[in-house]
């Protein structure tokens, strides 16, 4: 007999229990007790034999074991590291063994091994301690952020008060928060007394001029209602708000924290009693409580009492009257108390300069552009004093719904999951009743899939990328005006011109009307960023966040959070990584090289792999330089189609490349995968059609095929015959000679893209005529939309060749969305993943309220359809709605395959070295969501929706192989 390991001088112990022996016919252990792995046993024969002489030449310690609740049958042996080595099974099993002759050896571990086993159990329940103790914390915060973020600030305001009252001198502080500041007593005061005149009021009145003013202290309706009027005038152009969207956001805000306010002091109590940890457990039990005592009030036909609780209880959604007679009130009050002083030095004869921050005023406007007709709004004006500096305010303000710093809660229902206390919806339905009223009553089981992918990415944990965010704060702090970042500056409005020149004077005001166009927006771009970077300055020393997500009504996925996400431009992805860190491996700091060369564009990333690969050891030292000086070196980043992601690779290589062990080195950048116009990707693999696949890469080939470029060059040849022709009897070959040189990718690429998303000849036409003013060719605005006219109508032309069996689907979809329509019911259908899809084109229906200031026009949504958006939005509904399945379906597999993963629609995120693996599981998923018969299925789901239409026969598809497209190295790329 083999020994399992040997040991210096031991001393055996001998151990036989005739009454506990049995024969059995095969491997036996009985084991009572928990497991004793740190054991050794030693089964050897009582007779002297060479083995046994063997075993007590190789003891090792003088411990004895004699627990008999382990028995061996057998000839077996123990490793040192536990597991079982048996020699010769079968023959083991097969042996029969005396009893006379068999005894059993027990030797125990030395007692250090025993202790030191202890210790890991304890180092780890102390670790395991530490992060219950981290979380819990954590989850205070995120608690405390999302209940008590108005009372912190309206503390804040009053500490500031007592300040100024005990030094009697005003405390420096940012522009915003003086004004808000000394806005803030006078308009609590107000808001006080219209809560006591409130409740002195009839029902009737209360409900007529301001419901549930007093529903909330009047400090913090003051904090709210400043807070909201500033954060949308920060967002509008011209420092002014329709007042119909001011009272319907403000009352919106108010009804969101007045179901806060109540939920919390209506468990202040409960939560006394009980640690913070246990805070949603003990709301379940409150609420089975309840539920089970109105159960038996109900048994007991005591109607009256459950009535009675029922309306205490009851917080039902406000309706959109009582947000906007709410909001309209209290505006009001705004403007008779918040008043701003002019800085300029003022002799002591003079009265001094003190007037309203917000006036109330009316403002035409066209109802359609070019019409000379007009409507009249009412809007809430800002003084130019209030906008001075706004922009950089940002961080003063209170920003809702911010990323949390554990993950949100799951997703069971329309209203269950996402933030802890905020409202969280699956699904944003911007008032459709339709569309509530399916999700609310949808199966559980049936959205579970949905439930679980929206779960996934909300537990993507993210960090601020801080070098990056360094870089970023140094550009804004110097005036911004690189790297897409916008001119901190004005643009100076033209002089006057000194001669009573009618041309003249006709070209200055159009030229002050485009340096005040272009001022506003830069107003309302420098106000966007500053609330990006507020975020990012807030979050920077966190360990991690995660993004809650919810959906549209196609089932695209959204993060909650409205400002600094992955959804966001470049300035966002760059500030954003994932908080987990990996070893890059091989492929890895390939996938990163092939990523920084995605990111420089510039037709790079229409090379092979191993061309952009050449592009990246070609520019090497370019890299270094970026991540060492971005700054003050030679910025080769800047040239970059997204800069700051470039920078953020730049320096995720450098530090790589420079690190002893390149391939362990630990990456924490997110690798995008994208689509190949994805949109025309899903209609070629529902129409099969082999032209197709091959233009949107589902077939492999040596580059990546591109659909820009291809139409492009149709568009030139187009452009080209008709520039031949006679300017007489075809006036567009005037055009065509202008155009012929301007053609290019980026000028179709736009229009090529949405195409495929139901974008109309107006919408193609705007879109070539943004690229060509860029281009700055043609200067004649009259002779530019002329140009954009013509260039849009030759580029749907050029679709309409290239990819006729994708037109061909999207007629069928029209066609079946027209006979449904038609009959005045709206589209309906469910995706792959089980999610019910609803378009809530209806005509909306206008209808008057009084609120205290004017009568407001709101909107709801009508009882007939539009037939027009109902068929011109169903086919891009419809492809949204299979991307999002597709998204969701990748999201799932990688999350069984253990992968970080982040996904934005047609472009999927995940660590440099699992890219391989998510490539191959992306592959694979778009091959089973189109082996299902998708049309038909549709087709079967408008019959049984809607029995007794006649619905166009299915379109005629060809027979590409789809499994082409796991071979397929540029499908996403």
């Amino acid at each position: 007999m083999t020994l399992a390991s040997s040991f210096p001088t031991p001393q055996v112990h001998a151990f036989d229990n005739p009454a506990r022996r049995r024969r059995r016919s095969h491997f036996h252990i009985i084991n009572r007790n928990k497991p004793h792995r740190t054991l050794h046993f030693l089964l050897i024969p009582t007779s002297p034999s060479p083995s046994s002489s063997l075993l007590f030449s190789c003891s090792s310690f003088p411990l004895t074991h004699s627990d008999p609740i382990l028995q061996f049958r057998h000839h077996h042996l123990l490793s040192t590291d536990g597991n079982f080595i048996v020699e010769d099974l079968s023959a083991a099993v097969e042996e029969d063994v005396s009893p006379a002759t068999t005894a059993r050896i027990f030797v125990q571990e030395p007692p250090w091994l025993f202790l030191k086993g202890l210790l890991m159990q304890e180092e780890e329940m102390r670790q395991k301690d530490k992060e219950r103790e981290k979380y819990n914390l954590l989850r205070r915060r995120q608690i405390e952020a999302e209940t008590e973020a108005w009372e912190k600030m309206v503390e804040e305001y009053r500490e500031l008060e007592r300040e100024m009252r005990e030094k009697m001198l005003a405390p420096n502080l940012p522009h915003v928060k003086s004004l808000l500041l000394g806005w803030f007593e006078p308009f609590r005061a107000a808001v006080e007394a219209e809560q006591t005149a409130h409740r002195a009021r009839p029902k009737k009145q209360q409900d007529s001029i301001a419901p549930h003013v007093d529903d909330l202290p009047a400090d913090k309706v003051a904090v709210i209602v400043m807070h909201k009027m500033m954060a949308m005038v920060m967002e509008n152009e011209e420092g002014c708000v329709q007042l119909v969207h001011a009272a319907v956001h403000i009352g919106m805000a108010l009804e969101q924290e007045v179901r806060i306010h109540k939920f919390v002091e209506g468990n202040k109590s409960s939560q006394s009693k009980k640690t913070e940890g246990d805070a949603e457990d003990s709301l379940d039990s409150d609420k089975e409580k309840q539920r089970n005592y109105l159960n038996s009030l109900l048994k007991k036909n005591r109607l009256r009492e459950v009535q009675m609780i029922l309306r205490k209880e009851e917080c039902s959604p406000w309706s959109r009257d009582t947000q906007a007679k709410l909001g309209s009130r209290l505006v009001e009050l705004l403007i008779d108390t918040a008043y701003v002083h002019s800085p300029v030095n003022q002799s002591a004869d003079t009265p001094p300069d003190i007037r309203p921050a917000f006036r109330h005023g009316f403002k035409a406007v066209p109802w359609h552009p070019g019409q000379k007709f007009s409507k009249k709004y009412g809007i809430i004006q800002c003084d130019p004093l209030v906008l001075v500096g706004l922009e950089k305010c940002a961080k003063h303000m209170l920003i809702p719904y911010m990323p949390m710093l554990i993950p949100p809660k799951k997703w069971k229902g329309y209203d269950k999951g996402g933030h802890l206390f905020l409202p969280s919806y699956i699904m944003r339905t911007h008032g459709s009743k339709k569309q509530q009223d399916v999700m609310k009553n949808v199966d559980g089981a049936q959205m579970q899939k949905v439930f679980e992918a929206l779960d996934i990415l909300g537990n993507t944990k993210w960090r601020v990328n801080r070098r990056v965010l360094g870089v970023v704060e140094s550009i804004w702090a110097g005036g911004g005006n690189i790297a897409g970042l916008v001119d901190c500056k004005d643009v100076p409005k033209p002089d006057k011109p000194l001669v009573e020149d009618l041309k003249l004077i006709q070209e200055w005001k159009c030229n002050v009307r485009k340096a005040k166009k272009i001022n506003l927006e830069r107003h309302s771009l420098r106000c966007d960023t500053e609330l990006k970077l507020s975020v990012a300055r807030k979050m920077k020393d966190e360990e991690g966040f995660y993004y809650p997500h919810n959906l549209d009504f196609r089932g695209r996925a959204y993060p909650m959070h409205p400002h600094l996400n992955h959804l966001g431009s470049d300035l966002c992805r760059g500030l954003l990584e994932f908080a987990e860190g990996r070893p890059l491996g091989k492929s890895g700091l390939r996938w990163l090289k092939i990523h920084l060369a995605n990111l420089y564009a510039g037709g790079i990333e229409k090379q092979s792999y191993d061309g952009r690969l050449g592009f990246i050891e070609d520019h090497i030292h370019d890299i270094f330089d970026s991540a060492d000086h971005p700054i003050n070196g030679n910025r080769w980043w800047l040239t970059a189609e997204d800069p700051f992601q470039c920078l953020a690779a730049c320096i995720n290589l450098s530090e790589a490349l420079r690190s002893s062990s390149p391939n362990s080195f630990i990456s924490h950048l997110p690798i995008h995968q994208d689509g190949s116009c994805n949109g025309l990707q899903h209609y070629a693999a529902l129409g099969r059609d082999d032209l197709e696949a091959a233009a949107v890469n589902l077939v492999a080939k040596e580059k990546p095929a591109d659909v820009y470029t291809e139409i492009a060059v149709r568009v030139y040849d187009i452009m080209r015959q008709d520039s031949n022709k006679d300017p007489d009897t075809f006036p567009n070959a005037l055009l065509a000679k202008v155009l012929i040189d301007q053609i290019d990718r980026k000028l179709v690429k736009q229009t090529v893209m949405t195409s495929v998303y139901g974008v109309t000849y107006i919408g193609a036409r705007e879109q070539i005529k943004r690229r060509l003013g860029e281009k700055g060719f043609v200067t004649d605005d009259r002779l530019l939309y002329a140009a954009s006219c013509y260039a849009a109508k030759v580029t749907l032309a050029a679709l309409g060749e290239v990819f006729e069996a994708a037109r061909g689907i999207m007629g069928w979809l029209g066609d079946c969305a027209k006979v449904i329509a038609c009959e005045n019911q709206a589209v309906c259908w469910t995706t792959p993943l089980g999610l019910p899809v609803v378009q809530p084109y209806c005509k909306t229906e206008r209808y008057q309220i009084r609120t205290s200031l004017q009568l407001l026009a709101l909107q709801r949504e009508g009882s007939a359809v539009s037939v027009k958006k109902q068929r011109s939005a169903f086919p891009p509904n419809f492809v949204h709605s299979l991307d999002s399945s597709h998204m969701m379906m990748t999201a799932l597999a990688c999350n069984d395959a253990g992968l970080c993963f982040a996904g934005v629609h047609d472009s999927f995120w995940t660590h440099p070295c699992d890219v391989e693996k998510m490539n191959q599981i992306l592959r694979e998923k778009f091959v089973e969501l189109y082996n299902m018969p998708i049309l038909e299925n549709l087709l079967e789901g408008f019959q049984t929706t809607y029995p007794g239409l006649a619905f166009p026969p299915l379109p005629k598809r060809g027979d590409f192989d789809l499994q082409k497209v796991l071979d397929s190295p540029y499908f996403f790329n």
